[in-house]
């Protein structure tokens, strides 16, 4: 009778524990990659590493945790967007829109971004190494923006 009981345990507990995982949505998912629309969606975690995002409309999207790594997201729409612990290491950000995005914690590195705007965006702990960054507004020890001169 123990041995039962232990084992339904067994098998219960993963039951359990995946709800309070919060992970991506494939629907959403196939919806972005198809018509490069999905607002609000949930791709926490999701792996959309080396995508083409040209123009994507990701307007409050869960992102959390996200692999975009050397993804184009030229000319998308962040906005309002969590972004929070996102892998954007070699991404292309030119005109991106993250006006009140979070963008805490996201991994920038060696990334390309030009002429986006970060207007309100949450910005603490993120980390730049190497990245380009030019006509950005860049928060640096407090919540005023400073622009990041293109230098020659």
């Amino acid at each position: 009778m123990k041995l039962q009981l232990v084992a339904a345990i067994a098998l219960i507990t993963p039951l359990f524990l995946a709800n309070t995982v919060q992970a991506g949505n494939q629907k959403d998912l196939e919806k972005l990659l198809n018509t490069r629309e999905c607002v609000q969606c949930n791709l926490s975690g999701m792996n959309l590493s080396g995508e083409h995002l040209i123009g994507a409309d990701l307007r409050g999207a869960n992102l959390q945790g996200a692999n975009l790594q050397d993804a184009n997201l030229e000319g998308a729409d962040l906005t309002g967007a969590n972004l929070q612990n996102a892998n954007l290491t070699s991404a292309f950000l030119t005109n991106v829109n993250f006006k009140q995005a979070n963008l805490n914690g996201v991994n920038l590195s060696r990334a390309t971004i030009n002429d986006s705007n970060v207007y309100q965006a949450l910005m603490n702990n993120m980390t730049i190494t190497d990245a380009q960054i030019y006509h950005t507004g860049i928060g640096i020890g407090g919540e005023d923006a400073v622009l990041i001169p293109d230098w020659k």
